[in-house]
């Protein structure tokens, strides 16, 4: 096999990527959300002239030369970029073969238990405690993330006190009802503050503590993980294989939090999964919106061994994602019990709204002639 021809469909935040082989099959992927419309050019400028008309036998290998191809410009962007097109490839392949992903990566169609993840700050507690509590009735959650500190906030809350008083206000609200409960600091912290914080969690039955520091700072997140009971998670940033190799060293979480998108693709996640199982770690993804990111990572869930308790599902809607809206013919996110289902349909079982592709920018590379 090999592509013929790749297209991008961009805005600002979102950007679908559909491919084409030699025998006029297709397939749809996304490169990450936000900036899209940048990493679109990366894409066309710095990945296609690579894997356009090139015999496809080792899917992974084709864009780890990429990436060696590529190698002045290490980082997010090309990773971002190389996403697209490979996620293209996987709808591509279950299409041809009439099966979803998650059975090509070695699991099934099925259910996943989600929890409910807050992206919110500028929520009260109260609020936030409600919120979750209308949502369980609704939706059947029994997992809910919310956020504390401030993203890359250099030890400075939201607003004064804000921290102290959501812990509290959420762990009373479940206090004894079999809900899980994480929390996400977003880059916030030095370990001492973030020590005092983990074991302010503790104390009130939460489980999950995110990001307590500065992602880049692997040294710091390994000191307040050695220190804490509580699980210590991180990694969604990351995109440079080296530097999971060195957090899985220093033992700088407990459970791996690759994003399919930021990293470059199932095949790079998949490898980062490895690492961790390899480490005795769990992999629960970052998908922390609902793009394409979320279903990728439900069919990569339903296949990895070591994958962790649940699958992130955000909770925001137009209010706080009004790009999110109008993406898709029919949603393929439906929460019943708590769950979300990946189907038996082909490739990622999703079609992209025509009145989306519509507005979005288009752009086109194809092979030589």
């Amino acid at each position: 096999m090999h592509l013929t021809r790749i297209e991008t469909f961009a805005s600002p935040f979102v950007g679908f990527v559909r491919v084409t082989d030699e025998t006029g099959a297709t397939g749809w992927g996304q490169v990450s959300t936000y900036h899209s419309d940048i990493t679109v050019q990366v894409l066309h400028r710095q990945v296609a002239p690579w894997v356009l008309g090139i015999e496809i036998e080792d899917q992974d290998d084709l864009f780890q030369t990429v990436l060696e191809r590529e190698h002045k410009f290490p980082g997010s962007y090309i990773c971002r970029a190389i996403a697209g097109v490979e996620t293209a490839l996987w709808d591509l392949r279950g299409k041809a073969l009439g099966k979803p992903v998650a059975e090509l990566l070695g699991g099934s169609a099925g259910v996943l238990r989600t929890y409910a993840s807050s992206m919110k700050r500028d929520i009260t507690p109260e609020a936030e405690a409600e919120r979750f509590r209308r949502l369980r009735g609704e939706f059947g959650f029994d997992a809910f993330k919310f956020r504390i500190g401030a993203e890359c906030g250099r030890g400075q809350d939201e607003w004064e006190g804000r921290t102290e008083e959501i812990i509290p206000a959420i762990g009373r609200a479940f206090a004894d009802d079999g809900v899980a409960l994480l929390a996400d600091a977003n880059s916030c912290y030095g370990p001492e503050a973030a020590i005092h914080y983990g074991r302010m969690l503790e104390d009130h039955g939460i489980t999950h503590f995110e990001e307590p520091c500065p992602y880049w700072e692997l040294e710091q997140t390994a000191e307040v993980s050695a220190a804490l009971d509580i699980d210590v998670t991180g990694g969604e940033q990351d995109c440079w294989i080296p530097t999971w190799k060195r957090m899985f060293e220093l033992r700088s979480v407990d459970i791996a939090q690759p994003d399919i998108l930021y990293l470059g693709g199932i095949g790079r996640t998949m490898q980062v999964a490895r690492m961790a199982e390899a480490a005795g770690l769990p992999v629960t993804p970052h998908c922390a919106n609902l793009s394409m990111v979320t279903l990728f990572t439900m069919h990569l869930l339903r296949a990895l061994p070591n994958a962790g308790k649940y699958l992130e599902f955000s909770i925001e809607g137009a209010d706080y994602y009004p790009w999110q809206d109008g993406l898709f013919v029919r949603s393929p996110f439906g929460i019943e019990n708590g769950e979300a289902r990946v189907t038996e349909a082909p490739g990622w079982g999703v079609e992209i709204a025509p009145d989306w592709l519509d507005k979005a920018t288009y752009q086109m590379s194809e092979a030589a002639a």
